[in-house]
């Protein structure tokens, strides 16, 4: 056998079945291309699946891969066991309708034999036990002996669906000795024990099961093989598992460097550099195919991964933020084979590093309340968390359920996850109808029915004023045949110009009058049955069905938002070309007087970032691009390279709108012609809505010019307050700073005076609880920073004890505890004590061990709590 490392092996494989005439391509995407099915790829024929049903044309009959693969539901497993892994890569050769069996065994043999090297008389195969067919190949032409040839069931060598391609399966096994086996004479693959690994599986799809369960014969039979590179390689380099391999090995390697620990000498600790090397692969290869962190599908996964490798690297003893180091390794071990990872390596490094700061913040509050709760089902001699303290840890504290199992799993605990799952539904339900009391209100239970049969050819791309006809009307959910003078309702025209709300844009506003009336058109909307709706008030004579009108937009309003709506597509362009391709829409609103964008990304965007943003944008508009609109098929659409946004939401017939060559994007909405129409675009705020999702808010044109206009006055009215003039503004601000720093300081160091001041009064009140020296004392017209530092002077001076200080100010209670590292080792906790202390007032709060604080409601009870601190340090104190 000759020795080959993981590497070498991907690049053996590949160039094998080149010269066997196969395409070999590139690993697709973990996020699966127009595949609703699938939240991430997990096979080497995923991305391939449209080839075998035939609804695509693949490239080539022959084709070979190396694919990236990500599979979830092992993940609680990961680093428990030496043989768990997310993240894989799987080899792979396919036919389509070309060779079958014959070639498909062949060559698998020779490579394993003949490039790999293995020994003849360790490999051993299985088949279908029907399939006489691929006996007689592997023994009479390949040359495997009976004794080697094992016939297994449907369960272990048949792979189908519930419907459709399906067929017999033969697997590859390497026979590893007697020394990895369980002794038994009649040992072989099929047994439980570690003696064959399998190492190659190959199926041949050569029936069609229909909806009866009867197996037609496919007249194209097609080949899907799959081996795992990894472990390959374990057979190849002679090691035990996936972990032992020399490329993983230096990811452990980098792993002990960080925590200054040793792989193999404890197991606990193995653990977590299972858990850490494996799911740093994973989070590098999500976050370079434009996965981000987020609370739902695939960037949920990516949290998981990145907060569970960060909360192992605690276990360790790893403080300080580590896996971008740890990536670091990845990145230049795997790029030989995927060379966008080290193209993307500063993206993946701060998305990986983003994310677990996040973590950093809310993992120390997180555990410390856990711990409380774990403490608190203890002494009451249980061993189930509640649902409900599960989902506050989840939804007030961002701790995950996940984390929070695998936590209580450490203490053999568990958690109430129906109860928890009751409480997530339930918060969902107050989401859903919060949305649906904010909806327009226009739409009915049975709107269907009442516009059925009215339906509005839209012609408002091309026109803004048209002769049409009132084929409906309808008010307070009604159909009517008028509608009088200072009524409002609903008009439906057989022609509209008018353009209805969607796609993020507002509808259309404008007056719709025929001989004998006028109306006001307040908003264009669409009916949850797609129905055109104009919302009007009519402010002269009577509308009637079949009336002739004239239907005419506001043309004022509608050139405010196409200039709106085009400079978002400049936006979303920018934005990628500035912060990245992971960059995604994650939502927007186009309106007359300003736009809003909100996009996936994982940091907040820099100053120098929002300038460069709006600098190209203006950029594109002073080139003045042209801006053209297309009808075409979804399908055609993808082909060109469009952008397309929540696809599953378009049809089969899309518009296809370009700015010239520097953006093309899938849209439905109304367009300038060019971009020099859009005038001027200006970044108003970019904030933060979700995690992983920010907000851009813009204007242009006209609206551009009035902000800098107003921005002038403000200017000029700052300068008169500051008695200066424009051009000193700057120097008159800093020189204003300065002083009142200088008036700050002189302050603390008052402060600081009357602190010492008001600490030897209250050391003077010192009481000694079981043993303990305890301070309890009220100050007046104290905010929390200041009680808190005069509680670490008390502290300080007192030596050894415990402090709990209150304060009122503004009718708002403070509460402080602190207790010295002797005093917490007799069991007195500050955070307990400040717990019970405040709930006497109708607060709550907590904290360390060392140092709690908290609030309180009711000032009259404030003396009350104090009371009861005594009597709760007897209690602790052992």
């Amino acid at each position: 056998m000759k020795k080959m490392g993981l590497h070498e092996i991907r690049k053996e494989f590949l160039d094998f079945f080149k010269e066997k005439e196969h395409l070999v391509a590139s690993s697709f995407s973990l996020v699966p291309k127009n595949d609703k099915s699938l939240l991430l790829i997990g096979a080497g024929m995923a991305p391939l699946k449209k080839y075998f049903t035939g609804e695509q044309t693949p490239p080539n009959k022959r084709m070979a891969t190396c694919q990236k693969c990500i599979r979830t539901g092992d993940i609680d497993n990961v680093g428990k066991t030496d043989r768990h892994a997310t993240f894989f890569e799987m080899l792979g050769n396919f036919s389509f309708g070309d060779y079958f069996k014959r070639e498909a065994t062949a060559w698998a043999w020779e490579f394993l034999t003949e490039r790999m090297g293995i020994s003849k008389e360790d490999l051993w195969v299985t088949i279908y036990l029907e399939d006489d067919e691929a006996f007689e190949i592997w023994n009479k032409e390949v040359g495997v002996p009976v004794e080697r040839i094992v016939r297994l069931g449907k369960e272990d060598n048949f792979w189908e669906l519930e419907v459709g391609p399906s067929g017999p399966c033969s697997e590859i096994y390497v026979d590893r000795g007697e020394k990895h086996g369980c002794g038994s004479p009649n040992c072989k693959p099929g047994c439980e024990c570690d003696r064959f690994i399998e190492v190659w599986n190959l199926v041949f799809t050569q029936f069609d099961k229909d909806e009866n369960g009867v197996y037609h014969s496919l007249p194209n039979p097609n080949i899907d093989t799959g081996m795992g590179l990894e472990r390959i390689t374990c057979v190849m380099e002679g090691t035990k598992t996936i972990f032992d391999t020399e490329a993983i090995r230096e990811i452990i390697k980098k792993v002990e460097e960080a925590a200054k620990v040793k792989y193999g000498n404890d197991s606990k600790k193995d653990e977590s550099i299972r858990v850490i090397t494996d799911h740093s692969r994973a989070m590098t290869f999500l976050v370079s195919d434009g996965v981000l962190p987020s609370n739902e599908g695939r960037g949920y996964v990516l949290r998981r991964l990145i907060r569970r490798a960060a909360r192992h690297g605690k276990l360790l003893g790893i403080e300080e933020e580590f896996l971008s180091q740890i990536v670091d390794v990845v990145i230049n071990s795997w790029k030989v084979e995927y060379p966008e990872i080290k193209e993307r390596e500063e993206q993946i490094k701060k998305v990986i590093k983003a994310e677990e700061d996040k973590f950093q913040e809310t993992i120390h509050q997180g555990i410390s309340i856990l711990e409380e709760y774990i403490e608190e089902i203890k002494l009451n001699n249980q061993n189930i968390l509640s649902g409900e303290k599960a989902f506050k840890l989840y939804d007030t504290y961002g701790f995950p359920l996940d984390l929070t199992k695998e936590i209580l799993e450490e203490k053999n605990l568990q958690v109430d996850e129906n109860e928890f799952n009751a409480n997530m539904e339930e918060q969902r339900n107050r989401a859903r109808k919060a949305r649906d009391e904010g909806d327009s209100g226009w739409a009915t239970g049975n709107e269907q029915d009442l516009f059925e049969g009215l339906e509005t050819t839209f012609v408002g791309y091309e026109k803004t004023s048209i002769v049409s006809e009132i084929i409906g009307l309808f008010t307070n959910n009604e159909k009517v045949d008028k509608l009088k003078t200072e009524e409002e309702g609903i008009i439906i025209l057989n022609e509209s110009p008018f353009y209805g709300e969607s796609g993020g844009q507002v509808g259309d506003t404008g007056i719709i009058e025929g001989s004998d009336f006028k109306a006001i058109v307040l908003d264009t909307k669409h009916s949850k049955g797609n129905h055109l709706i104009h919302i009007v008030r009519i402010i002269d004579g009577v509308a009637k069905v079949g009336t002739k009108v004239i239907a005419s937009v506001d043309d004022n309003r509608r050139d405010s938002i196409r200039r709106n709506h085009s400079a978002t597509h400049l936006l979303h362009r920018a934005l990628k070309d500035v912060l990245g391709e992971h960059v995604n829409q994650a939502g927007s609103i186009v309106m007359p007087n300003r736009l809003r964008f909100d996009f996936t990304h994982f940091e907040g965007v820099t100053k120098e970032e929002l300038k460069d943003i709006e600098k190209i944008v203006n950029s594109k508009i002073l080139e003045s691009l042209e801006v053209i609109t297309i009808e075409t098929s979804l399908k055609n659409a993808q082909e060109m390279g469009v952008v397309g946004l929540f696809e599953d939401k378009y049809k089969d017939e899309v518009r296809v709108l370009t700015m010239g060559d520097y953006s093309k994007e899938l849209c439905g909405g109304t367009h300038v012609s060019n971009t020099a129409n859009i005038g001027l675009f200006k970044i108003l705020s970019e904030s933060s809505i979700a995690s992983g999702v920010r907000r851009i808010e813009a204007i242009t044109g006209g609206s551009v010019y009035e902000y800098m206009n107003n921005m002038e006055d403000s200017i000029g009215e700052l300068a008169d307050i500051l008695k200066t003039n424009k051009n000193n503004l700057l120097e008159k601000a800093r020189t204003l700073v300065d002083e009142a720093k200088e008036k700050e300081k002189e302050i603390d160091s008052l402060k600081a005076k009357m602190a010492s001041s008001i600490a030897d009064e209250i050391l003077s009140s010192k009481l000694v609880v079981s043993e303990v020296p305890t301070i309890v004392y009220k100050v007046d017209n104290m905010d929390m920073n200041s009680l808190r530092n005069l509680g670490d002077e008390i502290k300080n001076r007192l030596g050894s004890g415990v402090v709990v200080l209150a304060s009122v100010k503004d009718d708002k209670i403070s509460f402080v505890g602190m207790v010295t590292k002797d005093i917490i080792e007799k069991g007195i906790h500050a955070g307990n004590i400040i717990k019970e202390v405040a709930m006497k007032t109708g607060g709550g709060g907590g904290g360390r061990a060392d140092m709690a604080q908290a609030g309180g409601k009711d000032i009259n009870k404030v003396d009350e709590a104090l009371s009861i601190v005594p009597n709760l340090i007897k209690e602790q104190a052992r």
